[in-house]
C-alpha cells in the first residue's frame, strides 16, 4: 500500500517491495521501499534516474528519520 508523507515540500513515498518506485514516483520524490532485508531509501532524480542509499535501515521509522534529513538539505 502507498503511504505519501510530505516534508519540506518532498513526498516520502512509502512502498511495499513489490511495488516500482517509477510508478509511484516523480522527479523529487524520496521512496521508503519495504524488504526483506530492512527499508531502502531511493531518490528519484529530475532526469527520471533513481539513486540510493547503500545500506537498508533496519525499521520504518529510522527510514523515516533519514528521508526527513534528506529532505531538509534537498538532492539533485
Amino acid at each position: 500500500m502507498v503511504t505519501v508523507v510530505q516534508h519540506r515540500k518532498v513526498n516520502i513515498v512509502e512502498l511495499d517491495a513489490d511495488e516500482p518506485i517509477a510508478a509511484h514516483c516523480r522527479p523529487g520524490d524520496i521512496a521508503l521501499v519495504a524488504g526483506a532485508d530492512g527499508w531502502s531509501l531511493h531518490f528519484m532524480n529530475a532526469d527520471g534516474g533513481i539513486d540510493s542509499y547503500d545500506k537498508p535501515y533496519a525499521s520504518q521509522k529510522q527510514a523515516l528519520w533519514a528521508a526527513k534529513a534528506a529532505a531538509e538539505f534537498g538532492f539533485s
